[in-house]
């Protein structure tokens, strides 16, 4: 779900490690430098000052910094507000870092003050000709290789079960659209950063009632999860499901051929656990059915994915880290399993301690998951 959304803010102190959050930032200009090095962003509830809008092609660097009284997030748009780097959950005081592959061109950097509307934008300007990461280093252009093909097979399950869940529901059946909720969801939650990336698409598939904004029409698969599961109907969501289905087909028909860079994939994995723990965790995600546990494992499923893409490279820079990935991986399934009931899950309604320490292998997870890009970075 695109994190342009206030049940962001609320969930902090769940797992306030994740993202490697740092603290102590002031609502002051961001400092003029010379050109090289990180770019310092400070953000605040009215402002989105950068130290300088021309970086040269390749990766860069932006610190942010959160001098407001707000959560915000990060955002650099192409063309159309497609996502090249996204950072989120900035509570006030906090820093986070976006590392980030831009070739030359056109670009906005945006800061989102209470993570509503279009936020603040500015234009941000990538000269030079450095070559792509994939254009010199073999291992990284296999990752994204693998990756898309990861992608692809995914796009091609959600059009397909997405269909079915439609199908049940303008046919009445509300057990079989029960049914097929969480399923068709899986393949949704597994490339989410993806599907993120494509403007408006994200929040009219996937926002909760709250996420909407005034003068929204709220629509997608929670608008459908509200009527199965509150009414026990599905009267009157036909139209809903048509869109949800056609907006789903949009997703996939650009999936299947978008380009992404190494750091996509490096900073689309710790986006997913943000995920979890933002939303899946809580039980925020799936209030009417209770079936967060789907998104949860598919989140973790496709976090993981992007990190096995990237296996053969993070090998070479930082065999330490790779290790630590693996074992915390497993931690987590590990916890998700107790949890299982035939081929999916028992109904999420766990206990505060319950979602304590579901949030704290996530946590334990996030950590070598946010060092993923830094290494990826290195040349």
């Amino acid at each position: 779900m695109s994190s342009s959304l206030p049940r962001r803010a609320a969930v902090l102190g769940v797992v306030i490690g994740i993202g490697a959050l740092t603290a102590c930032a002031k609502d002051t200009p961001a400092a003029k430098d010379d050109g090289t090095g990180p770019v310092s962003v400070k953000a605040s509830d009215s402002g989105c000052d950068l130290s300088r809008r021309d970086v040269k092609s390749g990766t860069s660097t932006f610190s942010v910094s959160n001098g407001g009284s707000k959560v915000t997030e990060f955002y650099v748009y192409a063309d159309g507000d497609r996502v090249m780097g996204e950072v989120e959950n900035i509570g006030p005081g906090l820093k986070r870092d976006l590392i980030v592959e831009l070739p030359t061109g056109k670009y906005q950097a945006v800061c989102k003050p209470g993570m509503v509307g279009d936020g603040i934008r500015g234009d941000l300007t990538v000269s030079g000709d450095a070559p792509a990461q994939v254009d010199t280093d073999t291992e990284l252009k296999q990752a994204t290789e693998s990756y898309q093909r990861y992608v692809n097979s995914q796009a091609v399950a959600l059009e397909q079960k997405t269909t079915e869940f439609v199908t049940a529901v303008k046919a009445g059946d509300v057990a079989k659209a029960k049914a097929l909720f969480p399923v068709s969801r899986t393949y949704w939650e597994r490339i989410e950063p993806v599907a993120e990336s494509f403007g408006d698409l994200d929040p009219k598939i996937d926002a909760r009632v709250n996420d909407v904004e005034p003068g929204t029409e709220w629509t997608g698969y929670h608008r459908i999860e509200q009527a199965l599961w509150v009414s026990n109907s599905t009267k009157g969501m036909d139209k809903y499901a048509d869109q949800l289905l056609t907006d789903v087909k949009t997703v996939v028909a650009k999936a299947k051929v978008v380009k992404l860079t190494p750091l996509q994939l490096a900073n689309g994995a710790k986006e997913l656990l943000d995920e979890v723990a933002t939303g899946k965790v809580t039980g925020e995600e799936d209030r009417y059915s209770h079936t967060d546990l789907w998104d949860f494992q598919a989140n973790v499923e496709g976090s993981q994915a992007a990190v096995q893409a990237l296996r053969p490279a993070l090998q070479s820079r930082d065999a330490a880290l790779v290790t630590q990935l693996d074992t915390n991986f497993k931690a987590v399934f590990a916890s998700l399993d107790k949890y299982r009931d035939g081929d999916g899950f028992k109904p999420y309604t766990a206990s505060e301690a319950e979602k304590k320490a579901l949030g704290a292998v996530v946590d334990g997870l996030a950590e070598p998951v946010s060092k993923v890009a830094g290494a990826i970075a290195q040349k």
